[in-house]
């Protein structure tokens, strides 16, 4: 069986999850009248202090209907250059809000909050409107990076205090959460909509969440039948949602464990040229000019280990939920011999 860090995306449901999803009582969620659905939401919206939320089929779903309805078309947003809501999601602020985008140079995918205060455009009707603030916590190409929640307080602050809406993609906003020893709930009170994967490191198949207050779901909500994202007997998904904020938030902190582990691994070979700091859970490296990413993905998949070229020079791994101790063990003893 191969060992697969391509991503945390790629974990299979648990025996107890599967048990979970087959007991669901369900209904048809467009309808409004699935239970276990209404479950998950309420679940959501209580974790993060928040009033309402609206399950998705995906990440890239619910920060563009966010994006969508925090703005209108010929607005701007700020964002990092690396968030993934734009260098993931195919230009989808573009595509669905008719929205431009500043671009930030950040810090691993972090922004501060000089970068709203000198990005926010003035009230000229030669510039788009500066509207709304996108974060993301972690940061997938920042290696896992995430702020912490005074940073977070002072971009929320910034922002509001410009008149801006602030979104955060927390796709995997638990890794920050379990590193950080912080509520949910604390975080939640700071952004005037948060995102979040279930199918990442919480081990889901499928599906993601957006939190806000009451008017701002239901807007939501009629964007996602717009973005053909509603779904009919959705409560079999669900239940594994409801499972995994259940069962498996706190043990991401194996995963960052197994992750740091990697990533000294790492700084021991001779082909490494520089690797980021191991945060979380997502292990980027460069190796030295004269390997190259694909011949390195390669040659890890002849030893049945599985990771992703980013770059010329540039690979990425992440840890998850079916990564042990002794798959870990396996990756370090490999990485000693790949040249």
């Amino acid at each position: 069986m191969s060992i697969d860090l391509r991503s945390d995306t790629v974990t299979q449901p648990t025996r107890r999850m599967r048990e979970a999803m087959m007991q669901a009582p369900l209904g048809d969620d467009v309808l409004g009248d699935d239970p276990t659905v209404h479950n998950l939401e309420e679940k959501a919206a209580a974790l993060f202090g928040m009033e309402a939320a609206l399950y998705c089929p995906s990440g890239t779903m619910t920060n563009q209907i966010s994006i969508k309805t925090h703005t209108q078309p010929g607005d701007e947003v700020i964002i990092e250059r690396t968030n993934h809501a734009y260098y993931y999601e195919s230009g989808g602020i573009a595509f669905h809000s008719g929205c431009s985008v500043r671009l930030i140079n950040g810090d691993r995918g972090r922004i501060r909050p000089i970068d709203i205060l000198e990005n926010k455009n003035p009230d000229n009707i030669h510039h788009p409107s500066t509207r709304l603030v996108s974060i993301e916590n972690t940061a997938n190409r920042g290696g896992g990076s995430y702020y912490t929640l005074e940073e977070m307080s002072a971009l929320s602050q910034t922002a509001h205090d410009l008149g801006l809406k602030i979104h955060l993609d927390g796709a995997r906003i638990f890794n920050a959460l379990v590193e950080l020893n912080v509520k949910a709930s604390e975080v939640g009170k700071l952004f005037d909509s948060v995102s979040f994967c279930l199918s990442k490191g919480l081990g889901c198949p499928v599906g993601s969440l957006i939190v806000s207050n009451k008017e701002f779901i239901a807007r939501a909500r009629r964007y996602r039948k717009i973005f053909g994202g509603g779904m009919r007997q959705a409560g079999i998904i669900a239940a594994a949602g409801i499972y995994a904020l259940d069962h498996h938030i706190e043990r991401l902190k194996d995963d960052h464990r197994r992750a740091k582990a990697i990533g000294e691994a790492l700084k021991k070979t001779d082909y490494l040229d520089w690797l980021m700091p191991v945060d979380t859970n997502i292990i980027i490296f460069c190796l030295k000019k004269e390997f190259s990413a694909e011949q390195f993905a390669a040659k890890m998949k002849e030893k049945d280990i599985l990771c992703i070229a980013i770059g010329k020079n540039q690979v990425r791994m992440v840890t998850h939920m079916d990564v042990d101790d002794s798959m870990t063990t396996k990756v370090i003893e490999e990485l000693e011999r790949v040249f």
